[in-house]
């Protein structure tokens, strides 16, 4: 009977040091990753693992969705820019589990280089527009303007506000970005889940698609010549086939050196780089779409401060004229015509 007695003793003491080991090496990981997330990593970077976690577990893996990898490495295939919700799963010497949820943050290895600017004209905007998508071609201005109620398709010559034609939408539609591809402009709309297709010339309504299923929102659009690139307020920007835009091609997400970027909203594509304006904030982003790092940021702050005496009237029309960029904004009376230094 005495041994028995002994024998239960030692064993509450064992799961007692069992859990008291398991705790520490959660606490322990728990620290790590805070201390970490804001910090963030840089893609082939390696996870240095506290001492606690290293020689009490027998395996680390590290789950993402629906992918899981032992490889402790900051790898792109398998994590992405900006923030990556990951559970820790350990395998303790003691033959216990362990899970941890944690975020790893991905900044991009070169800091934005803020790009100057100077402004070189000025034309007329109708303030009426809200401006959701915002194009060019010759001296021509492509726009789409958003509203429950008012959404529609427009298009007038740069310096004038009078339409050389126009489509309005059903009043169930918020129209938003729009771009050209050839003859054609594509249009979103912001949450009824399908986009519009109009003849360039005339903006005949020529057909409609749905959104694949990973596109949350309708928000921005641009044309690369090969892909049609979408986003819908997230960190993550959406490459689609202009032949069939219920395709999604790819994705990527965006972040810079220090911090992710979402709302991502008005969007265009010019000499190998995606600009994004970022929803409610004065700022455009250059944006490598090869991996989706942030390499440049115009800053509009006092091109804003003119316009914007709401919450609403905000920055968010980018069109390029040449090497120039034009820039306005929801319900704005101007475009800007600025040149890059």
């Amino acid at each position: 009977m005495k041994k028995n007695i002994i024998a239960g003793f030692a064993a509450i003491l064992l799961l007692a040091s069992c859990g008291n080991n398991d705790k520490k090496i959660l606490d322990s990981l728990n620290d790590y990753n805070n201390s970490m997330e804001s910090k963030g990593y840089h893609f082939g970077d390696k996870l240095e693992l506290p001492k606690d976690v290293a020689e009490n577990a027998e395996s680390v893996s590290i789950s993402f969705g629906d992918k899981e990898t032992s490889n402790l490495t900051i790898d792109p295939k398998f994590f992405t820019l900006g923030d990556n919700a990951v559970t820790f799963n350990i395998k303790t010497k003691g033959g216990e589990t362990l899970n941890q949820d944690a975020t790893i943050n991905v900044f991009a290895k070169s800091p934005e280089k803020k790009i100057a600017y100077q402004i070189v004209a000025e034309y007329p905007h109708d303030p009426k527009n809200f401006v959701q998508g915002f194009q060019v071609e010759g001296n021509t201005i492509y726009e789409s303007d958003g509203q429950n109620g008012s959404s529609q398709i427009l298009k007038y010559t740069l310096g004038t506000t009078t339409p050389l034609a126009s489509t309005k939408q059903a009043p169930e539609d918020f129209s938003e970005g729009s771009t050209i591809v050839g003859d054609k402009v594509y249009q979103l709309t912001w949450q009824s889940k399908k986009g519009y297709i109009y003849d360039k010339n005339s903006l005949k309504l020529l057909s409609s698609f749905a959104y694949p299923n990973v596109l949350g929102e309708g928000w921005g659009l641009t044309y690369d010549g090969t892909s049609l690139i979408a986003s819908d307020g997230s960190k993550l920007l959406y490459f689609l086939d202009p032949k069939d835009p219920t395709k999604l091609v790819k994705y990527i997400a965006v972040a810079g050196s220090s911090q992710a970027y979402d709302q991502l909203n008005e969007l265009e594509y010019h000499n190998g780089f995606i600009y994004a304006n970022v929803w409610q904030k004065p700022i455009i982003l250059k944006i490598n779409p090869a991996n989706g790092e942030v390499v440049g940021t115009f800053d509009f702050s006092d091109i804003a401060k003119q316009n914007t005496k709401g919450s609403d009237d905000v920055l968010n029309g980018i069109a390029f004229k040449g090497e120039n960029m034009l820039v306005t904004g929801k319900n704005w009376p101007k475009i800007y015509e600025v040149a890059i230094k």
